[in-house]
């Protein structure tokens, strides 16, 4: 059996290829944050990670999520929690109540679902499919400013960036255009958050202008469950 993988020296390892990203486009690496996606993986990993210094977790699937956070509260780790997965009206109380952002809104109805349970303007980014893929959630790119100006006359939604899922290639250089795209649009909309990048893929996000990088297998290891997700819920 191999040797559980160490969060903290990965961890460490990250951070130095997120910095070296950043000194080529010439970014500070403070504007940018590491989301450790901790899908299918224990609430020991969450608290592993949260000891190694990481502050933000991401996690795909809210019923997994809820006894994850409600175990890592009850150790003391207490990360800011991002919702990167595909989000359903039918969960978005359930959701208001566990995370603090939800990075994957795709809608104007869940939007508007949003503000209707909440009590307090709830953090977003909207989830543009930017490559057009039919597998994919998230606004067409030309349907993101209409989108936008409505939604930001909701009461209780604080929209601050756009989201994407790359397409899964075999080389990050493929990726870049839709990254590039992706920021070119938030910039045109006033947006400063960009969530863009994954395992394989981040540097050239954060080359691109990403300051949320969703990372979970560079930091977690191989995940440890059978579940295959999709290609929009891959990180």
């Amino acid at each position: 059996m191999s040797a559980a993988p160490d969060i903290g020296v990965n961890l460490h390892r990250l951070r130095q290829r997120v910095d070296a990203a950043c000194r080529r486009a010439g970014r500070s690496p403070d504007g940018v944050t590491i989301v450790g996606v901790s899908k299918g993986f224990p609430a020991s990993a969450v608290i592993a990670a949260w000891q190694a210094g990481l502050r933000d977790i991401g996690e795909n699937r809210v019923q997994e999520a809820a006894t994850k956070i409600a175990a890592a509260t009850v150790q003391g780790a207490r990360p800011r929690w991002h919702l990167v997965g595909h989000l359903q009206t039918n969960k978005v109380k359930t959701v208001l109540g566990l995370f603090d952002i939800i990075h994957s809104v795709d809608s104007l109805h869940l939007a508007e679902a949003i503000s209707r349970a909440a009590v307090k303007p709830v953090p977003v980014l909207l989830e543009v499919n930017v490559a057009g893929e039919p597998s994919k959630y998230g606004l067409r790119p030309e349907e993101v400013e209409s989108t936008l100006t409505k939604i930001r006359a909701l009461p209780n939604v604080d929209v601050q960036g756009l989201m994407t899922v790359a397409p899964l290639v075999d080389d990050p250089e493929k990726a870049r255009p839709v990254f590039r795209r992706l920021g070119d649009l938030a910039r045109s909309l006033g947006l400063p958050q960009l969530s863009t990048g994954m395992s394989d893929d981040f540097e050239v996000a954060v080359e691109e202008g990403a300051t949320l990088v969703r990372i979970g297998r560079a930091i977690f290891g191989p995940r440890p469950d059978p579940f295959q997700a999709p290609p929009s819920e891959s990180q």
